[in-house]
């Protein structure tokens, strides 16, 4: 029997601390969602943190969420079913760092584990061991991070993934790899999309789009725009996260009446006084 949602005493938090994630933005990203729609989606899901906040408060949308990292989707998909064996993995991996940090995170970096639980548990481990938790992977699809300067990292959160598999579980939520405009070809009139692509670069050094071993570039923030486009012809209610940029403004300028500036720190950026003072963009189409 799936165990009921309401015991949970707050909102799960994103598992894997990811590029451009949205913890810090909540409360105003989540002052401009819609209050009415039938179903959600969100097709770029990273750690979900819209997501979570969302489904902790509705119980009876439908969650179309989707992303083109496999591994991460496989994350989400591990927690939801065979979280215990998780996190009984993780905790192996607690005990191993511990005893030899840097000789057991190049060891496990350079593994290529096959089994589910191996794959996942190696993923949250080496996010939250390694620098900065960033998830970067070259053009091979290896991952290519060197290990963080952690005192004591929390590697196995087992509450909170317990949290996380108890929400995937008890709402009605689909989950797949696979690319934007697959993902949103349903959406209709009376859904809601949230899209928050890999951030357009706001100038040559700042460009970071290797959560996959492909890219997204400006051609796909082309095909996100028209993808927007076609949405809004259907009605659909859409939010849109990206960078403050010349290129993003101009794509996005008939919508400009609709756009709200907000201020974000990047607490992904390796230098510590980079990571203040960003401006970066909501659009929405309502």
């Amino acid at each position: 029997m799936k165990q009921e949602y309401s015991l949970i005493s707050s909102a799960p938090k994103p598992f894997v601390k990811w590029a451009g994630g949205k913890r810090q933005l909540l409360p105003i990203i989540t002052k401009h969602v819609p209050q009415k729609f039938e179903r959600y989606f969100e097709p770029f899901l990273g750690g979900g943190a819209v997501f979570f906040n969302l489904a902790y408060k509705r119980r009876d949308t439908k969650w179309l969420l989707s992303d083109l990292n496999s591994d991460l989707v496989l994350s989400y998909v591990t927690i939801r079913d065979r979280v215990k064996e998780l996190i009984s993995a993780l905790e192996s991996h607690s005990t191993s760092y511990f005893k030899n940090q840097s000789s057991y995170y190049y060891k496990i970096r350079e593994s290529e584990p096959k089994g589910q639980i191996e794959k996942v548990s190696r993923l949250l481990f080496l996010n939250k061991t390694c620098f900065n938790g960033l998830y970067r992977v070259n053009s091979k699809g290896k991952f290519n991070v060197p290990l963080g300067k952690y005192v004591n990292p929390n590697i196995v959160s087992k509450e909170n993934l317990i949290a996380v598999s108890e929400i995937l579980q008890s709402r009605d939520i689909s989950i797949k790899c696979q690319d934007f405009e697959g993902a949103l070809k349903n959406a209709t009139e009376g859904d809601f999309v949230y899209l928050d692509p890999p951030y357009h670069p706001v100038s040559e050094t700042s460009n970071f789009t290797s959560y996959t071993n492909g890219s997204f570039d400006y051609g796909d923030q082309e095909r996100l725009y028209a993808k927007f486009k076609a949405l809004d012809k259907k009605g659909v209610k859409i939010l849109l996260s990206n960078s403050k940029s010349e290129e993003i403004i101009d794509l996005f300028k008939e919508f400009s009446d609709n756009v709200i500036e907000i201020n974000a720190n990047r607490f992904i950026n390796s230098v510590s006084q980079r990571r203040t003072g960003h401006t970066e963009l909501l659009i929405k189409n309502y």
